[in-house]
């Protein structure tokens, strides 16, 4: 059960963030006066603070200098879209992609709300088109590539994962991901080859540190391996949780079921669909001769 838990990679595991990486990366710059442009940039930075009232009126005052300004549409639409308003963000994107379909934002824009309302097909197709437009779309490039990650197409995954490793080297999610689906298609030497490289590089990566104390616990550094996933547990609460589900697995390597179980429980209070926690919690469980925690429990006691 041990090596099948440290084994385990899941898309979960990555915790991409579809909007900040549009934002941050909308980069298309028609002829504009310079205010609409700087009132569109400013609307970016608030937007990825979350303060959505201010980015809206920063935006809707892009648009007042020029209505056809297809960026700052986007972005409009990304607000509607963390409001909830998928049907007046579908609105905005669509209008922005008809105003010009040569540019890839707007479609990668169809893509993250296609994932917003499950639609997962629909959104690979988005970030297809994306692709179509700019292959150097880095957003694009890694949702489709998780896409295919979670739908377990893993050769394709691959593929996408090594060419956006090569058009955008400096985002950690290309290297981890590329890591990842190399350790599900049996390629452990070479993903730890690439863990090793580029963790140093990135030591902000939640992901990378991941798979290096995955790593060391496949080679009988279950300590070591712990004391990394420690550092990582007061971070953000996606990253928390991802860093005690694997400290369960650790703790079960250390032969600690008590420690697992109080690490799995953490976990699962922060993300209930983890399934390295669920696992780690049923063997930690096992192990102490106690039932398995039924899935309807509250993780959290």
């Amino acid at each position: 059960m041990r090596d099948r838990l440290q084994d385990m990679s899941l898309g979960q595991a990555f915790r991409f963030s579809l909007l900040a990486l549009l934002v941050v990366c909308c980069s298309s710059r028609p002829p504009l006066p310079p205010e609409a442009i700087a009132l569109n940039d400013e609307g970016i930075g608030f937007l990825a603070r979350g303060d959505l009232e201010t980015a809206d009126t920063r935006f809707r005052l892009a648009l007042e200098y020029n209505p056809h300004f297809v960026e700052a549409l986007v972005n409009l639409g990304l607000v509607e879209l963390e409001r909830g308003n998928f049907t007046r963000a579908k609105q905005l994107l669509e209008r922005a992609r008809r105003i010009n379909e040569h540019v890839a934002q707007p479609h990668h824009g169809l893509g993250v709300l296609a994932e917003r309302v499950g639609d997962a097909a629909s959104a690979a197709d988005h970030y297809r088109a994306a692709l179509e437009v700019d292959p150097g779309f880095a957003p694009a490039r890694l949702n489709l590539a998780r896409l295919l990650f979670d739908a377990n197409q893993l050769y394709h995954a691959k593929e996408e994962f090594t060419k956006l490793t090569q058009v955008a080297p400096d985002i950690a999610e290309a290297h981890a991901g590329l890591a990842e689906t190399l350790i599900r298609l049996g390629r452990r030497t070479e993903a730890e080859r690439i863990v090793a490289a580029e963790a140093p590089r990135f030591p902000d990566s939640t992901e990378l540190s991941v798979l290096q104390a995955r790593s060391e616990l496949r080679q009988g550094q279950a300590d070591r391996a712990v004391q990394r996933l420690s550092a990582l547990t007061g971070r953000s609460d996606a990253d928390a949780a991802l860093a005690f589900s694997w400290l369960a697995v650790a703790e079960l390597t250390r032969h600690r079921p008590a420690h697992a179980i109080g690490a799995a429980k953490r976990a699962l209070a922060l993300d209930r669909d983890s399934q390295v926690a669920r696992h780690a919690l049923n063997a930690a469980l096992r192990e102490l001769g106690a039932s398995s925690a039924p899935a309807g429990d509250s993780p959290a006691r």
